[in-house]
């Protein structure tokens, strides 16, 4: 006779099965939802979630490229030198800025205006601002040398750069007659940058906007860039920019 321990559960049958715990009413039981992309046989079944499109990146930085100017300005080929004043740095030219060959020199100053470092986008910004003071004449007829330098600083979608651009595009146009006319045939190359960035502004509230004082807000220089486009443009000015950018309105008509 086996005699059993005290405490001990007794034997269970072989086939018994523990009873399941019942959910209550009204429990939903959770299901794991799967991320697929869209325009697929899975985005089609249940507890399925349709990924999103990707973004287009049309405000995204682009890489910088080694510029032709950082190879001849390391190389020692242009005729300047830096000064320092009490007012500032400024370019020291070698030669008269009236004596320089203005088709060799002026793209290749456009050229460093993807320049982001010291002392290469100093020498290329200033330099150009001084070729463009003292170019009169001379200005005019290496436009169309311009044009590719000028698409690909603001290629770079780099909100500094673009500004720095807009800049010197507004002092190109004032430097000399008949260049604001010259630039109508490419708007194509320069405005579709400018269209995305247009409505850029800083909405600041009841605050402060300091970067208007400085005039580094992308969207007010961009207006300011495109009225003077028309006003110097000539007659097709206006519909050339209108057909680039649909949203500008003429300052002519105000």
């Amino acid at each position: 006779m086996v005699v059993e321990k005290a405490g001990s559960s007794p034997s269970k049958p072989v086939g018994d099965r523990s009873p399941q715990q019942q959910e209550p009413l009204g429990h939903v039981k959770k299901t794991k939802q799967q991320v697929c992309d869209g325009f697929t046989i899975k985005a089609m079944m249940k507890n399925t979630v349709v990924r999103g499109p990707p973004l287009a990146g049309a405000f995204k930085e682009r890489p910088t490229k080694p510029t032709a100017f950082r190879k001849f300005y390391e190389r020692g080929d242009f005729p300047i030198a830096l000064e320092h004043d009490t007012k500032g740095n400024k370019i020291n030219w070698k030669v008269e800025i009236e004596k320089l060959d203005y088709h060799y020199y002026l793209p290749l100053f456009f050229d460093g205006l993807c320049e982001m470092t010291f002392p290469y986008d100093f020498f290329a910004r200033q330099g150009i601002h001084d070729m463009l003071e003292h170019g009169g004449n001379k200005i005019l007829p290496v436009i169309p040398e311009l044009i590719i330098p000028i698409k690909n600083a603001l290629s770079l979608r780099n909100r500094q750069v673009i500004c720095i651009t807009l800049k010197v595009l507004q002092h190109l146009v004032l430097s000399a007659d008949m260049v604001g006319e010259a630039l109508v045939p490419y708007y194509r190359q320069i405005l579709p940058v400018l269209n995305i960035f247009k409505n850029m502004n800083v909405n600041s509230g009841d605050g402060i906007d300091y970067s208007q004082q400085k005039r580094e807000n992308v969207g007010d220089l961009i207006q300011e860039t495109l009225e003077i486009f028309e006003r110097y443009g000539g007659e097709t000015a206006s519909i050339n920019i209108k057909y680039m950018i649909p949203t500008y309105e003429s300052c002519m008509l105000k």
